[in-house]
């Protein structure tokens, strides 16, 4: 990865893999929204994760759920603000089993920060948004 903005991603998984909370702060907005799938479903959460509030939160629910959790990005596009980051997660639990499956995020940007994050279970879902996308 090259550009500033794929750096940027891989700034944020790397620090998100090593449960480096500094690290993700230091890439985030402090107005950051963040919608997973997979770990929200688990707990039964449907609000987003806002802020540095919900990073702990977001943090203390994967350590409840999750025994091992990773994230990997093999592709990142922009449009305008917006980041299309296909890849996989990697996540395993005695009790939901191991999965290992491909996975989209859409990451919204402003100056430099991530301040809005989505992940989908479908990546087809994330294409059709990012593409509605100007710019």
């Amino acid at each position: 990865m090259g550009a500033d903005h794929e750096v940027l991603v891989e700034r944020l998984y790397d620090a998100f893999n090593d449960r480096d909370k500094e690290e993700i702060v230091a890439v985030c907005s402090e107005e950051m929204g963040f919608y997973p799938f997979g770990t929200a479903e688990a707990v039964g959460r449907a609000a987003p994760y806002s802020g540095t509030d919900g990073l702990n939160e977001y943090m203390a629910d994967i350590a409840l759920i999750w025994e091992e959790l990773q994230i990997s990005a093999s592709s990142v596009e922009r449009r305008a603000d917006t980041l299309l980051v296909h890849g996989r997660v990697y996540a395993r639990s005695r009790e939901l089993g191991i999965r290992d499956m491909p996975a989209a995020w859409l990451w919204e940007l402003r100056d430099g920060l991530f301040v809005r994050g989505e992940v989908f279970p479908e990546a087809e879902q994330a294409v059709a948004r990012f593409e509605a996308i100007e710019g």
